[in-house]
Formats: structure tokens, C-alpha cells, sequence
């Protein structure tokens, strides 16, 4: 897809990436990324937590494809979380659920760091 941005690797690795860093932003609401992966990250959360406010079976099962199957702690995992917590949060919010905070270049290549957040 021309809009996606490509980042120099095949589309399964891509896939892969965007799956296990929106589990962990589901787990943790907070994660420390580059700019471009967090750009990129927005639009697959955002969806997410979309059809986490839908709350139907399709809805569930569509999100349970999409995410890591990682518990948050002992009780839930990452789709009890979006489906219980995070889309009753945001059950009055029409988009924009995630916050991009510029920090410093990192040290080792001077890449331009962010941290998502839900907001």
C-alpha cells in the first residue's frame, strides 16, 4: 500500500511489529518509540480500540486476530483490556485516542523519540 509507510522491511516483519507494539501500548498505555513507528502505531490503536467500543462478537474476534495473546497481569489479557477497561473509558470520545509527546534524539543515532500514550 503506497500510504504505508515502509521503513525498509518485507510486510510480514511490518505486521509483526505493529501487532506486538499496540499489545503493549493496550498493556502498559504508554510506550517510548520513534516518531515513525508511532505515527504508523496510531492509526492500528485507534481502530482498536474502535472496535473495543463496538462490543459484539465480530468486533471481539477481529481485535483477538490483531493482538498478541499477552497478559496485562494475572487476571486479563491485552483484548479483556481494551474490551473492559480502555473502550468504557473512551466510551464518549469519537477518535483520537492517543497522545504523541516529542522527546530528545536518541543518543545512538540521533533518531527523533516519542512517547504514545492513551489518552
Amino acid at each position: 500500500m503506497s500510504y504505508q509507510q515502509k521503513r525498509g522491511k518485507n510486510t510480514a516483519w511490518r505486521n509483526g511489529l505493529m501487532r506486538n507494539l499496540a499489545t503493549e501500548l493496550i498493556i502498559n498505555e504508554r510506550l517510548e518509540v520513534t516518531e515513525t513507528r508511532a505515527k504508523e502505531l496510531r492509526r492500528h490503536v485507534d481502530k482498536l480500540v474502535t472496535l473495543g467500543k463496538r462490543q459484539d462478537l465480530h468486533a471481539r474476534r477481529r481485535a483477538d486476530s490483531f493482538l498478541r495473546d499477552i497478559d496485562a497481569n494475572e487476571k486479563e489479557t491485552a483484548l479483556q483490556k481494551l474490551f473492559n477497561g480502555i473502550a468504557k473509558k473512551y466510551k464518549t470520545r469519537n477518535g483520537g485516542y492517543t497522545r504523541i509527546l516529542k522527546l530528545d534524539n536518541r543518543k545512538g543515532d540521533n533518531a527523533l523519540m516519542v512517547i504514545i500514550e492513551l489518552v
